[in-house]
């Protein structure tokens, strides 16, 4: 049985949720603009669409301790992040090397 190509190379689910009682959440870190950012950096860089890096939000991830969270598919490494130097280092040496950021990963 043949493994099948995936649509994307990459998936990137952004928690970007917002808690209306005003508990931990990934939103009150600055998600929304986290996700935003990489979206717009994978497109300048030509790499979205099939066979390339798709960037999305999602809802609640459940790991509020620990974000703002993003995960990355097919391998399924979750990362936090704090600004977009560290969202870079992802870009550049995951998305683009193939070699996950060790020092912003978080246990899957």
């Amino acid at each position: 049985m043949t493994t099948p190509t995936p649509y994307y190379k990459y998936h990137v689910f952004f928690c970007t949720n917002l808690r209306a009682d005003g508990s931990q959440c990934c939103e009150q870190c600055g998600a929304q603009a986290s996700r935003d950012y990489l979206k717009k950096r994978t497109k300048e860089l030509g790499l979205t669409g099939p066979g390339g890096i798709r960037v999305n939000n999602a809802g609640c991830l459940d790991r509020c301790s620990e974000g703002p969270v993003a995960v990355v598919y097919p391998e399924g490494i979750w990362y936090t992040y704090v600004d977009t130097e560290d969202l870079e280092e992802i870009l550049q040496a995951h998305l683009l090397g193939g070699e996950p950021v060790a020092r912003l990963r978080l246990a899957g």
